[in-house]
């Protein structure tokens, strides 16, 4: 196992290099950069640009350097955590992400877990209880989850909270508390928002989960070792868990690797939707600003995640499946 980490770790640097300079390829392919479109906005709005403050500006941020040494400098820059700064929001990238790093992922963590919490009993119930009435309605039930987007979930819940009862149900925390300083009352209002944009953000996840889930069980439940368990007079819930269960988790373990950059992009148009003070929309008007370090930050943090993500999942994978070896012929 020391050893197989150690390769991982190994691996992960010249891969998150190459992240690096891939990402900082793609924030730069779009024509012009911040000022070009900073210059487009104040002709559109009929006001003088300053040719002269325009130059101090690109001299200022590094701009008028090549592409290659910009590269260079902002990847020096994060090897001592300093990410750039945002011209949008004229701070380091750093100040700016603060507490919307930390919201999206307690937003996502509570989402993954409603998610896991709902998901995994109702699966292993439709499982067990194949074609029963109970497994038809829960069925129904995961369709329409699938089918209903989060987003228009919002909207009507936007739109029946404020029409039955007179309240809006958007953001995360009570207005008061914007730009506050963290405290035990902020600390509660913010749980007391996390119910319903955890409810619609997690509504479809969980949905798909169950027929997953269900689909993934039934298969190993048709399988020879389960009979043959069986036939030796096993006890139902000692042969469901010992392994059918434990391999129908599998496909769940390996999305680790999707659920981590997930806790940072979160869902993005439900934020947007429901005024959520997540990083999904700050990364989204950093894009179309073409605010290149602070988008750029996002994206790597994103392909950071997800290379973490991945390690985590194949060594939670080894540790679940006993046919899978980290070493070795055929190992991971």
């Amino acid at each position: 196992m020391l050893n197989y980490l150690i390769r991982r770790l190994l691996v992960m640097i010249p891969t998150l290099l190459v992240i690096s300079l891939i990402t900082f390829i793609l924030i730069q392919l779009p024509p012009g950069d911040y000022l070009t479109t900073y210059i487009a906005e104040l002709q559109s709005q009929g006001e003088a640009v300053d040719p002269a403050k325009i130059q101090f500006l690109r001299d200022q941020y590094g701009l008028d350097k090549p592409l290659w040494e910009q590269y260079l400098v902002w990847l020096w820059g994060m090897l001592h955590g300093d990410f750039g700064w945002s011209f949008e929001y004229q701070l380091p990238v750093s100040e700016v992400i603060g507490d919307r790093l930390l919201l999206s992922i307690i937003l996502s963590f509570s989402t993954i877990l409603f998610t896991w919490i709902v998901a995994f009993p109702i699966g292993v119930y439709s499982a067990v209880r194949r074609y029963s009435a109970g497994d038809h309605i829960l069925t129904i039930i995961g369709f329409l989850g699938i089918a209903t987007p989060n987003f228009l979930l919002a909207l009507v819940l936007l739109y029946l909270s404020n029409r039955w009862f007179g309240i809006s149900i958007g953001g995360l925390m009570d207005p008061i508390y914007l730009d506050q300083p963290w405290s035990g009352a902020k600390f509660i209002s913010v749980v007391q928002h996390l119910i319903v944009p955890t409810l619609v953000i997690g509504l479809a996840g969980t949905a798909g989960m169950i027929r997953r889930l269900r689909a993934n069980l039934l298969d190993e439940l048709h399988k020879p070792y389960v009979t043959t368990a069986r036939a030796k007079g096993l006890p139902a819930r000692r042969v469901l868990l010992k392994y059918p269960l434990r391999m129908a988790l599998n496909p769940f373990i390996a999305d680790i690797g999707n659920l981590l950059p997930q806790m940072i992009s979160g869902a993005t148009i439900v934020s947007v939707v429901m005024s959520l003070p997540t990083t999904g929309p700050m990364l989204l008007a950093a894009l179309q600003s073409q605010d290149m370090y602070l988008a750029g930050s996002f994206l790597f943090f994103l392909a950071l995640l997800t290379v973490v993500g991945v390690l985590v999942s194949d060594i939670a994978l080894a540790a679940l499946d006993p046919r899978i070896r980290l070493g070795g012929p055929g190992g991971a």
